[in-house]
Formats: C-alpha cells, structure tokens, sequence
C-alpha cells in the first residue's frame, strides 16, 4: 500500500469517519481537504439499492446543475444544413456533419458532449464502437437527438449532464469545482440528489439511498447523512 503524504494525512485526520455529515457540512469539508494546486473537480457518488443488472431497476436521467459545472463543456453539433446557425448561436463549438463523422472515423474524439438530430442517427450508428466507450454515443433519453438543436446545447453550455447507475449499484458524478462557495456545491448535489429520488424504479425494494459520499480530485471522501439530505 502506498504511503500517505503529509498533506494526504492532514486532510484524512479533518474528517470524523465515525460522522456522517450532513450537506452543508460535507461540501464545506471537501473544499478545505482540497489540497492540489488545480481547480480540483468536485464529485459525488451515491450508491443506490437497485439490480442495474435488471431493466426494470436501471437509474438514468439528465439533471441541470443550477451553480453549473465549472467546467468549459466542448460541444459538437452534428446536423444539417438547416441547423447549423442556431447550433452555432447556441454556443456549439463544433458544427457540422459530414466532415465531423469522417474525423470520428479517424480516431478525432475532442469533445464532451454530442448532439444531432433524429434523421442523422443512421449515420452515427457505424460509429458506437468509438463513441460509446468514450460515453460520447447521443442518446434521445438524455436529450442530445433532438429537433430542438438551439435548447439541447444551450443547456448543456448551461450546466447540464446526464448520468447511468453503474454495474455496482453507484451513480458517479461531477457536480462542481473545489473554487465553487460550499453553497454551490451544497445546491448541485441537492439538484442531483433530488432527481435521484424521482427516478427512484417501483421494482426497487428496501433502502434506496444507500450511502452518499462526496469528494475533491485527490481528496478523501466525506460521507453524508443520507436521511438528512
């Protein structure tokens, strides 16, 4: 096992592992074990009593984040000539089709999100086997195949990101920056958590909300109170 740094031990002896810390309280102690010299991503996982492995128990969603992500989100338009100016209006920073899809072909994955349109999905199909392990692939379930090309960008510019239970049961996210108030951190987790207990499957049995942690980029985690949020 590798050895603790100092900084590592300073910030592990800050956190009560005998607590389970309310929100407030959590996103306050995140930003003060945060000890890197980058905007340190802020990132929560919530473990969830579901089966992911059953279709009736699978967690998805989209959720805009209120505070935002702190993070310059590159997005790609794929659509035709018609869209192309709204999507650019909108903030897209890549827009197109036909010279996008061959640069994905050749390996060209520089982005955070992709949106398109319906009638362009038959053109992306070829291509799951780049785009989905890079969770790249547009989905109409989180809003990136849309008519609205203008609105899905415009909110994914403005905070929004989608999210997937894992095979373990976990739903990981990015909700922030460690340079965020501890009450923007507070307000996207809460944002996040809500729509976590909306989505809660009927299949899904006892406990929901497991168990909740929040942590920084290279930081220990800090476990919430899940019946206090």
């Amino acid at each position: 096992m590798a050895r603790l740094t100092k900084k590592q031990k300073e910030a592990q002896a800050k956190i009560d592992k005998n607590k389970l810390y309310s929100l407030e309280e959590a996103s306050a102690l995140v930003k003060e074990i945060t000890n890197v010299k980058f905007d340190a991503s802020v990132d929560i996982a919530v473990r969830l009593g579901v089966d992911p492995r059953k279709a009736n128990q699978m967690v998805r969603g989209v959720v805009t984040l209120p505070h935002g992500t702190g993070k310059d989100v590159k997005v790609l338009a794929l659509v035709t000539p018609d869209k192309e100016a709204e999507a650019k209006e909108a903030g897209a920073d890549f827009v197109g089709l036909d010279e996008y899809l061959d640069k994905i072909k050749g390996g060209w994955t520089d982005v955070d999100v992709i949106i398109t349109m319906p009638s362009v999905m038959g053109k992306l199909g070829p291509l799951g086997r780049v785009l989905g392990p890079r969770g790249l692939m547009p989905n109409p379930k989180t809003g990136t195949v849309t008519m609205d090309v203008a609105k899905a960008v415009s909110e994914v510019k403005a905070g929004k990101i989608d999210f997937k239970v894992d095979k373990t049961g976990i739903v990981h996210a990015a909700i922030g920056k460690a340079s965020f108030s501890a009450d923007k951190i507070a307000g996207n987790a809460k944002e996040l958590i809500d729509t976590l207990v909306k989505l809660k499957p009927s299949a899904a049995k006892g406990v929901y909300m497991k168990s909740i942690h929040l942590s920084s980029t290279m930081s220990p985690s800090v476990q919430l109170d899940p019946k206090a949020v």
